[in-house]
């Protein structure tokens, strides 16, 4: 057994990876379960690599044997013009070593956007592995609104790391999203041209029906694919997120001005006042309170469809539901914490059923916490799953 396996193992401590909306993701290094396999002789070509990259994710800001053993990776904001989104900005993250693979990063909901802290040790992190690092400015992220129209910004940004890894050659990249992100970025790898660059992708926390994921988030009720059915506290901080996010699709001024104050009311203070707000909205934005307000998953399909126009046109659009995703040809690597909160568990069950042959699924039982969790053998040993496929996909011959 490689020495260095065992002291990743042995030295690796508990941190928070990154917070993206509501939800704090805990990754664990290799444990006990990975002597094992190392033991049998069973390790992939990439397993050490692996658990050193894990233990780098894991430590964030702190110290690795990977951050130790490597220079810190160049970060630098690139300006490009796009054929689709024309005009675009990024952080490009580029490791200290010749790259062997390049990976267009795309975020979650978070006010701070590309910039956000965690986001950007994430990046480093995955630099640090020999990747080519890109994330794109997608301003909607930091207004916490997503729309199916910033897949061609995400499409442009595939383009144009795909030119900057390997200028003049068929360069492929990979693609990582989080959370309400994977619905733009699938739709840019499936169903754009750019999706022909995608050599790999991975989800964490991805949707698939976006009706079932809104009355999730309202009302904490979800119908698994097997037909079962399960019942949380709904996640506050999702609903007010939608809240505020679909805000500028009603018409009148006012409804707008007060969804928004509304919301920003509540994500700073879930315990605060609203009534007097509420009180004075209109029809349209009365009619996405109530969506949000409501807890039973009864009336979601009813409340869905007295939604002003605009918005119920743009959930159409952020479906992935029946969409064949040509353009994706995988593998797409799908990773989903069967506590998550805020997009059920299923929701990558049903992507992964709809993806066929190019989809490989990891259901970990703790994955999305709001506080630190504690990760069983098993889930180490799926993370460190992924981690190996991704570095397989970065070095398989084009």
């Amino acid at each position: 057994m490689h020495e260095a396996v065992l002291k990743y193992i042995l030295d690796y401590d508990d941190r928070p990876l990154w917070c993206l909306g509501a939800r704090v993701f805990h990754v664990r290094a290799i444990v006990v379960s990975v002597i094992c396999l190392c033991i049998s002789g069973c390790i992939s070509p990439h397993g050490n690599e692996a658990a050193a990259l894990l233990a780098d994710i894991a430590a964030a800001d702190g110290p690795s044997r990977l951050n130790a053993i490597t220079s810190e990776p160049a970060r630098s904001l690139i300006g490009y013009r796009g054929s689709t989104a024309g005009d675009a900005i990024a952080d490009l993250y580029a490791p200290t070593e010749q790259p062997r693979g390049a990976v267009v990063l795309i975020p979650g909901l978070t006010q701070y956007g590309k910039d956000d802290p965690r986001l950007v040790l994430f990046a480093r992190s995955l630099a640090r592995g020999r990747f080519l690092v890109l994330v794109p400015e997608i301003a909607n992220t930091r207004l916490l609104k997503v729309t199916a129209a910033d897949s061609a910004i995400i499409a442009d940004a595939i383009e144009e790391l795909a030119k900057r890894f390997a200028p003049g050659a068929d360069a492929s990249v990979g693609l990582v999203a989080i959370s309400f992100g994977a619905g733009p970025a699938l739709l840019a790898a499936g169903e754009t041209p750019a999706g022909r660059r995608v050599r790999f992708a991975v989800t964490i926390g991805a949707y698939y029906d976006i009706s079932a994921a809104i009355a999730f988030a309202t009302t904490g009720a979800y119908q698994t694919p097997d037909g079962s059915w399960i019942s949380v506290e709904p996640n506050a901080y999702g609903k007010f997120v939608f809240l505020r996010g679909n805000a500028d699709r009603v018409r009148d001024p006012q409804d707008r001005t007060l969804l928004i104050a509304i919301a920003d009311r509540r994500l700073a203070n879930p315990a605060s006042s609203i009534a007097d707000l509420v009180g004075r909205l209109g029809p349209e934005g009365r009619a996405i309170y109530d969506l949000i307000d409501n807890r039973d998953p009864r009336l979601v399909p009813k409340l869905l469809a007295q939604l002003p126009g605009a918005v119920q046109q743009e959930l159409r659009t952020l479906d992935l539901q029946g969409r064949e995703l040509p353009w994706l040809r995988g593998p797409v690597f799908l990773v989903h914490g069967k506590d998550d909160t805020v997009i059920p568990a299923g929701e990558s069950m049903k992507l992964a059923g709809a993806l066929g042959p190019r989809a490989e699924l990891y259901l970990v039982e703790q994955f999305a916490h709001v506080d630190a969790g504690i990760a069983g053998l098993g889930d180490n040993l799926r993370l460190w799953r992924v981690v190996i496929r991704v570095l397989e996909e970065r070095d398989r011959p084009i």
